[in-house]
């Protein structure tokens, strides 16, 4: 009751706030009859209380498919047509909105964008270019995106149907058609001569009309990239580094944005690194697994994701100079590690400049251990003194052990591997089964020895 009587308020200050205002009478002003306005009267009175009480139903309908009721003065004061509005049309298309799935977020997000959906007019004039696309489930995205570009760029219906056809004529899918419409506003496919000029460029390459369309279907903003600016630098510095045409398409396929977003020289960048990489054999033969672009893709991947964390390109590059290692883990493997360097063992992520073997090491046999141990020795004030990354990342399995593990016989269970098995112990009583019998020896033993021993000295040989 009291936020129906709060939002009446509202509204009752927005309707005084858009009602024109009365001149007033002056005296030379031809009077009327008491009657006649007397009659006036009410009937002004009557208008404007069925002018309220329609206001107050589209507030409630606002309400009710969950339209912020904080934002319902601001919303009413800019859109003034909602004062002259019917309830039972505003219903309706809200009713048309949610036939196409829209749910209550997406709902409130297209009418507080493009309040022009609560117009009948305009909403039943979509209704019908949506249908004549022949398409039976269209997206709510798309759905969503097309209303608000035709209320921001005033494109018509007519524009989709001639983008949907122009599309059609490029060979492209049904699916990619509306997943590039959904990025592209309409106005710009209406001028569409850009786009036919990139597609014949990628034809010219050696893309077919399947990959194209794969292509478009993950990065819609393939079709918005400048031919000459863009697109053929990109293509000549591929053909120069000599990589082949199926690396090519594997590329695309998989990192089509990322292979657009590199500056002129930067694939020749990448390349050098991976060139002058020394490491073990079986390292960069896994690094190489997957041909040498993937491999530069990989290399540009972990170099934005260290920039990421406020390393420059030129630290980053070291480290993966340094560090090869890095390129074979995942990205998330990393992000965990780095993660583990700043808030456990709070740490600046300059750190791996000067410690870039930290990111090559594996986290869970080695770091973790590692720092279980450690964290028990200070808990204990075993340690008198303070153990930093080199510790943890440049000690062989080995010495850590001698130093940090053999000492605290407590730790082996912590550390893992390398535990000292207990010594096997005899039951008790079980020594005397292993000890000689001892005979005791009798006078004739004694005689008979000394005959021996007097034989064997005085015998000749």
């Amino acid at each position: 009751m009291s936020i129906r009587v709060f939002v009446k308020l509202h509204l009752l200050r927005i309707l005084l706030e858009s009602l024109p205002t009365r001149p007033t009478l002056t005296h030379n002003t031809r009077s009327f009859s008491k009657s006649s306005t007397h009659h006036g009267a009410i009937l002004s009175e009557s208008s404007s209380a069925s002018h309220f009480s329609r206001q107050i139903s589209i507030v409630n309908l606002l309400l009710r498919y969950g339209f912020p009721q904080s934002q319902l003065h601001e919303f009413f004061r800019k859109h003034r047509f909602l004062m002259s509005s019917s309830p039972s049309d505003v219903e309706k298309c809200i009713g048309i909105l949610l036939s196409y799935g829209l749910n209550q977020n997406s709902l409130v997000s297209i009418i507080s964008s493009c309040p022009q959906t609560l117009e009948l007019g305009f909403l039943t004039k979509w209704k019908v270019g949506f249908s004549e696309l022949g398409c039976q489930n269209l997206a709510p995205s798309f759905v969503q995106r097309t209303l608000e570009q035709s209320a921001k760029l005033k494109t018509e219906p007519s524009d989709l149907h001639y983008a949907v056809q122009f599309m059609k004529s490029l060979s492209l899918s049904g699916k990619t058609i509306f997943r590039v419409l959904e990025e592209f506003p309409l106005a710009t496919i209406k001028h569409s001569g850009d786009i036919r000029c990139t597609m014949d460029m990628l034809k010219s390459v050696g893309f077919n009309n399947e990959d194209i369309d794969r292509i478009c279907h993950l990065f819609p903003g393939l079709l918005a990239c400048n031919v000459n600016g863009r697109l053929r630098p990109l293509f000549g510095e591929l053909q120069d580094l000599n990589f082949r045409l199926d690396e090519v398409k594997r590329a695309f396929r998989n990192h089509p944005k990322l292979l657009l977003s590199m500056e002129h020289g930067e694939l020749t960048r990448y390349l050098d690194l991976l060139n002058s990489l020394k490491c073990r054999v079986p390292i960069k033969k896994k690094i190489l697994s997957n041909g040498r672009l993937a491999a530069c893709i990989n290399v540009k991947l972990r170099v934005d994701f260290l920039c990421r964390y406020g390393l420059i390109h030129r630290d980053a590059f070291k480290i993966l100079f340094v560090e090869p290692r890095v390129l074979i883990y995942d990205l998330e493997d990393v992000e965990k590690k780095i993660d583990f360097l700043v808030s456990t063992l709070d740490l600046c992520i300059k750190h791996l400049v000067e410690f870039p073997d930290y990111l090559g090491v594996n986290f869970d046999k080695q770091i973790i251990p590692r720092f279980n141990v450690i964290e028990h020795l200070i808990s204990r004030g075993g340690l008198g003194f303070n153990v930093g990354l080199k510790h943890l990342v440049r000690l062989s399995r080995h010495k850590f052990y001698n130093f940090f593990v053999k000492p605290y016989p407590e730790c082996e269970k912590i550390f893992g591997g390398l535990v000292r098995e207990a010594k096997p112990i005899h039951p008790v009583g079980m020594w005397k089964l292993f000890k000689p019998q001892k005979f005791s020896d009798s006078e004739e033993d004694v005689k008979n020895m000394k005959l021996l021993m007097k034989s064997l000295a005085w015998n000749p040989r």
